[in-house]
């Protein structure tokens, strides 16, 4: 007979890969707990994704975006996720659940995002709202909301979110960025709303930064990193920061024709290759990080205690990335370079405003011998936090759960 799960963890990721990211380090953290941990994942396969000891289910067809607009759902291949293509993914979602019992059901982002995925996930919903094990639904949810420009979009959210879930885990700490700051109507699901801090790797290396070291530029999944390696490539040829070594690094979503073609514009000197499982202690060791402004990519860079600037994402009226990187460089700790109007000089004046910046409150750079960053200010042990409530919630009583 099968073993039932203590967790049924549902991600889609559908341009990058950080919802994958931080789901994998959240099943990571919930399995050390001691859970039974199962990953329904819905995007496209990612390579390095470490899941550690959780099942992991890939459902398919695998689904992505069209495009950066976030337009329309379409397999690998490109074809329009058509009703077969979604009702075979229902199906699949279903059984996984009927077979798996899972005591708390976690969807990560939904209903706060991902409303292109209700078709699978009201059903599901609504399967374990009825179901005889009576299973915790959560959501996993970080701490900024895109802005939510379709209407009513919001009333179906707070409407979702009263009707099934019983837990929200927000992923961040409301001493920087309260959950109601981006969605106000947060307030009205006070009741079930916790922070866990923000879900950071734990398995940061030793800090080894050097002030002259390597110039590390690093683009996520990659599929919109042009923009920022061209000004990389531009700023290379007129930077005083030539004489060091700069790497660059793309995830596997930007097209193979495209890589070869900013592989090969590449000066000598800049190194440009594909995104490496050794990323972290590559930023340990950098001298300075450009990145974009996702969730993840930012909170590794304040742990690291690396100078950094950061050129948030806003293609298609995206807002998360511009809110980040705004109230982290009003707090200087790293510098912020709108994506509109990108050049390589305007990309070297900011390396120099980074490199110029106070001694950072949330880690010291200058401090070599890998003791752990001072004054945090906020919490970066959210994947360990997120882990023990999942455990508090599979481990209540079922006549206490509804």
């Amino acid at each position: 007979m099968t073993q039932q799960a203590d967790l049924l963890l549902y991600v889609q990721h559908l341009l990058g890969i950080g919802h994958l990211k931080r789901a994998a380090l959240i099943a990571r953290a919930a399995s050390a707990q001691g859970l039974t941990v199962v990953v329904a994942t819905g995007g496209l396969p990612v390579a390095d994704a470490d899941f550690g000891e959780a099942e992991v289910v890939q459902l398919t067809p695998a689904l992505r975006t069209l495009d950066q607009d976030f337009s329309g759902l379409v397999s690998d291949s490109g074809q329009a996720a058509d009703e077969a293509m979604k009702e075979t993914r229902r199906a699949q979602l279903r059984a996984l659940f009927e077979e798996r019992r899972p005591r708390v059901l976690l969807t990560e982002m939904f209903p706060f995002g991902r409303r292109q995925m209700r078709f699978e996930l009201i059903p599901l919903l609504q399967a374990a709202e009825v179901a005889p094990w009576k299973p915790v639904i959560a959501a996993s949810v970080r701490d900024i909301l895109t802005t939510l420009k379709q209407p009513g979009k919001i009333a179906w959210i707070v409407e979702t979110a009263q009707r099934y879930y019983h837990q929200i885990l927000v992923h961040g700490d409301p001493r920087l960025i309260p959950f109601e700051r981006t969605f106000p109507q947060a307030v009205g699901l006070a009741d079930r709303i916790s922070y866990t801090g923000y879900v950071v790797d734990s398995a940061l290396p030793e800090r080894h930064y050097d002030p002259d070291g390597p110039i590390l530029v690093s683009t996520g999944g990659g599929a919109v990193a042009e923009p920022l390696v061209r000004a990389v490539l531009e700023a290379y040829l007129s930077s005083p920061l030539k004489d060091r070594p700069w790497r660059v690094l793309i995830g596997h979503n930007l097209p193979e024709p495209a890589f070869q073609a900013l592989k090969a514009a590449a000066p000598s000197g800049l190194t440009v290759e594909r995104s490496r499982p050794d990323f972290l202690t590559l930023l340990s060791e950098a001298g300075l990080s450009i990145s974009q402004a996702g969730y993840n990519t930012s909170l590794e860079v304040l742990a690291a205690g690396v100078p950094a600037v950061v050129v948030p994402f806003a293609a298609g009226g995206e807002s998360e990335q511009s809110l980040r990187a705004q109230l982290l460089a009003e707090a200087g700790w790293l510098v912020s370079l709108p994506e509109a109007g990108l050049t390589g000089e305007r990309l070297n004046d900011a390396m120099g405003r980074a490199l110029a910046l106070a001694r950072s409150p949330v880690a010291d750079p200058g401090l070599s011998d890998g003791s752990p960053p001072v004054d945090l200010r906020f919490s970066l042990a959210g994947a360990e936090e997120t882990a023990r409530q999942l455990a508090r919630l599979a481990a209540t009583p079922i006549e206490e759960r509804h």
